[in-house]
């Protein structure tokens, strides 16, 4: 039963997103979160906003995901069994230091 002073729901409020690439959707969801940290409005304001900022999140989720699963598919016999590089195969050069397990690795 609709509200009084309220719209009817919109088939996807969001739809717009899953057309944007990664640097516009992180770019919209600063500009939401500092809205959102300052006080946007109204609690139905704020609502709104923080729904568009979890599709942006999710879509920017989504272009990562798909980054990461091009570098593996790039790279596979780089890759270690658990993602992580290690030596593509087989020893390294006389004289060329190799990474091995015993090395530090810094994140």
């Amino acid at each position: 039963m609709p509200t009084a002073g309220r719209k009817p729901p919109a088939e996807d409020p969001h739809a717009d997103i899953a057309a944007l690439g990664y640097e516009a959707a992180r770019d919209e969801l600063v500009a939401v979160v500092a809205r959102l940290e300052a006080g946007a409005g109204t609690l139905e304001e704020s609502l709104a906003l923080w729904e568009r900022g979890e599709a942006l999140a999710a879509r920017c989720q989504q272009w990562l995901d798909g980054a990461r699963a091009r570098l593996v598919a790039a790279a596979p016999a780089a890759a270690g069994p658990d993602g992580e590089q290690g030596e593509a195969s087989g020893p390294s050069p006389a004289g060329t230091p190799s990474a091995g397990a015993d090395d530090e690795v810094d994140e």
